[in-house]
């Protein structure tokens, strides 16, 4: 019974460590793939940060303030359909939690799958709209400005909003940020406003369109960018990892084995003796 339990022990050890060393070869061609996107996003992300700092530049200058009244507030909430990359998601979800339990009469659009998924059982009821099939591809002008359009016309109204995503800071971190965001009627009645030029409704609505478009797409390249590094970085442990219990895996199942072949070896040196002592 003993060389029984010791094969079936070598049998779950072996199935075992090639069952993790699956695992290092999925994580590591996936590390390969995120960081060759990573460099891509990396790349796009320099060309579309100016459509996100000039709108926040505008705001600032032109002096706008959230909008009087008790409207609500509106969060857009920035991330993607994928996981396997660390607190992207999470982190986010976490700061809309507390915003909703801050006020409750929150409107809530997300951009992305995971963020509904950890905000779909208790707050269900605060979310308005829910983008999916993000992430899949690298994100263009275009599909932010569907999304503003989408908002534009599901006619949310409120006094005060901001868009969440992760800003990109170095290959192994980012950071979570919130970039505010104006209702028309806010921008219409800033105070330096009139600096620019006489602006008539048209043009003020044009551009508050337009603009929301802008920091969409602006954030979604950041977030895309501190996705793909966040990825490549989780796979990186995970591959070493996977690598360290390989290596306590594969001592165990050689000590198992001399075990098993240390005992066999006294059974039959054992079973010889007793058959000369017989004779």
């Amino acid at each position: 019974s003993q060389q029984v339990r010791g094969m079936a022990t070598l049998k779950m050890i072996s199935i075992r460590l090639k069952s993790v060393k699956n695992i290092q070869k999925i994580t590591q061609s996936m590390k390969m793939v995120s960081a060759a996107k990573y460099t891509k996003a990396e790349r796009e992300l320099k060309l579309a940060r100016p459509y996100g700092i000039g709108a926040q530049e505008f705001y600032k200058k032109a002096e706008v303030k959230d909008e009087e009244g008790e409207k609500g507030q509106l969060i857009i909430a920035v991330s993607s359909d994928r996981g396997l990359c660390g607190a992207v998601h999470s982190s986010i979800g976490r700061i809309v939690k507390t915003d909703i339990a801050a006020n409750p009469n929150t409107k809530v659009v997300i951009v992305g799958d995971k963020v509904r998924n950890i905000l779909q059982r208790l707050y269900a009821k605060n979310i308005a709209m829910v983008v999916t099939e993000v992430g899949r591809k690298p994100a263009v002008f275009g599909d932010a400005a569907l999304v503003a359009q989408s908002i534009i016309n599901s006619g949310i109204e409120f006094s005060k909003g901001k868009i969440l995503f992760n800003a990109f800071r170095t290959v192994v971190s980012f950071r979570t940020t919130e970039m505010p965001l104006y209702s028309q009627n806010a921008v219409a009645n800033a105070s330096k406003l009139p600096v620019y030029d006489s602006l008539d409704g048209d043009v003020i609505q044009s551009y508050t369109e337009f603009s929301l478009a802008s920091l969409l797409f602006y954030s979604m390249k950041e977030n895309a960018t501190s996705e793909q590094s966040s990825r490549m970085t989780a796979m990186d442990n995970a591959s070493k990892n996977a690598g360290e219990m390989i290596d306590k895996l594969t001592m165990t199942f050689n000590r198992t084995r001399q075990a098993v072949i240390t005992r066999e070896l006294i059974e039959i040196i054992s079973g010889a003796a007793a058959l000369e002592t017989k004779n």
